[in-house]
């Protein structure tokens, strides 16, 4: 059980150098979704929705870790590092996938502007 779990969270969380497979599919979908708006402006998919396997997803949403907190500040990083914009705050949603899905876990992105506040 415990390789298991070691597995699962080094596919979610980069250790020291290494980036694990959803950060990099992360960075990924931050760079192949770009849009350019300016001269000096490119802005980034900022609402990330990553589906993982239900049993997955019943683990890391036990455990004590903030997981969707650590992978946004690591993709605000990678944009700050590129020269990205958002236009709104990066948000990360961690939800079960369809049961019917083979893969560990799918992402899927998009530039969701900020939302004003109703007095």
């Amino acid at each position: 059980m415990e390789q298991w779990t070691t597995s699962m969270w080094r596919c979610m969380l980069p250790a020291r150098q290494e980036q694990g497979e959803a950060l990099t599919t992360l960075l990924r979908q931050c760079d192949a979704n770009t849009l350019i708006v300016g001269r000096r402006r490119v802005v980034a998919p900022n609402d990330f929705v990553i589906e993982l396997l239900p049993k997955i997803h019943r683990l890391i949403a036990a455990s004590p870790l903030p997981v969707a907190p650590a992978l946004a500040g690591q993709v605000r990083r990678h944009a700050a590092e590129q020269g990205y914009t958002f236009a709104g705050p990066v948000t990360i949603d961690l939800r079960p996938a369809p049961d019917d899905t083979a893969v560990r876990f799918r992402v899927h992105s998009r530039i969701a502007p900020a939302r004003r506040r109703e007095s």
